[in-house]
């Protein structure tokens, strides 16, 4: 068995009540390959996701954008694994790329992040990814590798870890790395785990594509070999998010 196809939606900080039942119907409706070909993941924003968890098609799965790096309590306007994991929410997304830049978190800290919530059960999709700054001076893997080194300190277990490669650069900007652009960055990646963690985890290990994926354009990403899946911004909130979804079968074709 290969790694299995994996596709998350980031709803980031958008909808409303009737928005996000016309997303989750559209979602109920479309056609998509089955379970054992891919994996569906969708991230509302908090105050959506028990609507979303109740209404969803049960293949598909709910994850929340970020949580408390420990245990609950005098941390106003935080939210713990510990909740996510008392509302059956499977997934979390930690360490996005706008999280890090708008908010200051650190390498560290969402190292320790992800390991607080891998440690109460829930599975981690932890985002990495360079500046267009640091892309031009060359510096794309020395970055994504420090990203990445500073979870690997944290953890042992990576069989509930995917990691989603976002060059900064290509996020809601419409530029889209190509899909050598991302293969290149993802088999780095994978070499970096496979000298620095293991042969088997980076074998196992998902290394999924985000930054302004599409209908259009998921394909050609998807047929590279490194790549496993996306992690899917604006489009996600569109019908052809579906489209996307249908990208799984380029792996199986």
């Amino acid at each position: 068995m290969g790694r299995k196809f994996f596709v998350g939606g980031n709803w980031k900080c958008n909808g409303t009540t009737d928005q996000v039942e016309k997303i989750v119907k559209t979602l109920n409706e479309g056609q998509v390959p089955s379970p054992d070909v891919v994996e569906v993941v969708v991230s509302p924003p908090y105050v959506f996701l028990p609507v979303v968890k109740s209404q969803l098609r049960p293949e598909f799965q709910v994850a929340a954008q970020n949580c408390w790096v420990k245990k609950g309590g005098a941390f106003t306007g935080e939210v713990s694994a510990e909740m996510l994991v008392n509302l059956g929410v499977p997934w979390v997304i930690l360490g996005h790329s706008e999280r890090r830049a708008l908010l200051g978190e650190s390498n560290e800290f969402v190292g320790d992040k992800v390991a607080y919530a891998l440690s109460q059960g829930l599975k981690v999709i932890a985002c990495v990814g360079e500046t267009l700054e640091q892309r031009e001076a060359g510096s794309t893997m020395d970055v994504v590798a420090a990203q990445t080194k500073a979870i690997a300190e944290k953890i042992n277990d990576w069989s509930n870890v995917v990691i989603a490669y976002e060059p900064v650069w290509a996020i809601g900007t419409g530029k889209v790395a190509t899909p050598d652009q991302a293969q290149e960055v993802h088999a780095s990646l994978r070499d970096w785990l496979r000298i620095n963690v293991s042969p088997e985890v980076a074998e196992s290990t998902r290394i999924i594509y985000g930054g302004s994926v599409t209908g259009a354009n998921c394909k050609e990403l998807a047929a590279k070999h490194d790549v496993d899946g996306f992690l899917v911004g604006g489009a996600s909130l569109k019908p052809e998010f579906i489209d996307i979804i249908n990208s799984a079968t380029v792996k199986t074709a």
